[in-house]
């Protein structure tokens, strides 16, 4: 799809791209022009209130979810972020960029974030007996003030599930480890307008912890990503929500314009991985770090991953790193901008 030019990211023919009116790039020469969209990703504010028990690791690292946790919170650029929302067409699912067009993949999430991308799907409705289920998987029943519709305070699963008594029973635990779970799927995978609530729908996936790790959480975030840049990306949105830091990642991954220099003279500079991939959150280095589709793979402490291990480990390992305004000094809309206008077929790195 062939586009005007420097900043003007109007598309010449709008017979396929038929909501240009509505789209986000159509203000770009007015006075929005610097708007920069603001976060509703609330990760560390999540990890600051809940730091996990080690009694619940063991039932997390069934889920599969063990490493988003140990992810953390990684700082957001959000000029690149919107640099990239004005670039994404909802009609296509693409980025629309000057070497083509070009999107975040269900191997992308797979290997970025280390989900599962085959398994039943993440569905269910959406009408449930808040009480019963609650009081059943949680062990407690949330006031009205806690609630917001079908959806639940983070907060308020943090005040009552975070610390479990020192002598209680494996019901209890499981109960705190889903509250745990929940929290961190709606603090970073689905977060929502506000950041600070999460969907019960959730919950009846959790009943059972390995059959929760069977399902296709990777497909149900890239499709959640695809309408939250959508809706991000029409109608003068100020704000956008969902797994930013994916987005993040697989532009920092797939693009060798924009993204944080740490003094690689290659020509496709990336971070090495970390000699030792330590619990970035919690204390304690655990045993295990990354689960296959079949295997769990371990891990020596002081070790450099190496050949199939190396493989085996989420690619945000290479960022889970400080970053600073010295990595990373053109943090600016504008500069982001004309680096992606300047942007040439050896700087993109594409699925082969």
């Amino acid at each position: 799809m062939a586009f005007r030019g420097l900043h003007d990211v109007d598309p010449l023919d709008t017979s396929v791209l038929v909501l240009q009116d509505r789209h986000r790039s159509h203000l770009v020469d007015t006075e929005q022009f610097q708007e920069v969209l603001h976060p509703r990703q609330q990760m560390r504010a999540f990890l600051t209130m809940w730091r996990m028990d080690p009694r619940i690791r063991p039932y997390v690292i069934r889920t599969r979810f063990y490493d988003i946790y140990r992810l953390g919170h990684i700082i957001i650029d959000w000029p690149l972020i919107t640099c990239l929302v004005e670039r994404w067409r909802p009609e296509a699912h693409t980025f629309h960029v000057p070497v083509g067009e070009m999107t975040i993949t269900m191997q992308d999430v797979a290997i970025i974030l280390g989900l599962r991308i085959d398994g039943p799907a993440v569905t269910g409705t959406c009408v449930l007996d808040v009480a019963g289920l609650c009081g059943e998987l949680l062990g407690v029943i949330p006031q009205d003030e806690a609630l917001r519709g079908s959806a639940i305070s983070i907060r308020w699963l943090c005040q009552q599930l975070s610390t479990p008594a020192p002598d209680v029973d494996e019901v209890t635990l499981q109960r705190s480890a889903c509250g745990f779970i929940l929290a961190l799927i709606g603090s970073f995978l689905f977060a929502d307008k506000k950041g600070v609530h999460v969907h019960l729908c959730f919950l009846p996936l959790l009943r059972d912890f390995t059959q929760t790790s069977s399902y296709s959480w990777g497909g149900a975030v890239l499709a959640h990503t695809y309408r939250e840049l959508c809706r991000a990306s029409l109608d003068r949105r100020r704000s956008i929500s969902g797994c930013i830091t994916l987005i993040q990642l697989w532009f920092w991954e797939r693009l060798n314009v924009c993204r944080p220099d740490f003094g690689c003279s290659a020509a496709y500079p990336i971070p090495p991985f970390p000699h030792a991939l330590h619990d970035d959150v919690a204390n304690v280095v655990p045993g295990y770090v990354a689960e296959g589709v079949d295997d769990v793979l371990p891990v020596q402490q002081g070790i450099e991953p190496e050949g199939e291990l190396e493989l085996a480990l989420p690619l945000w390992c290479r960022w889970r790193v400080p970053l600073t305004r010295v990595h990373n000094p053109s943090s600016v809309l504008l500069l982001y901008r004309d680096q992606l206008d300047a942007q040439t077929s050896d700087q993109s790195l594409r699925h082969g």
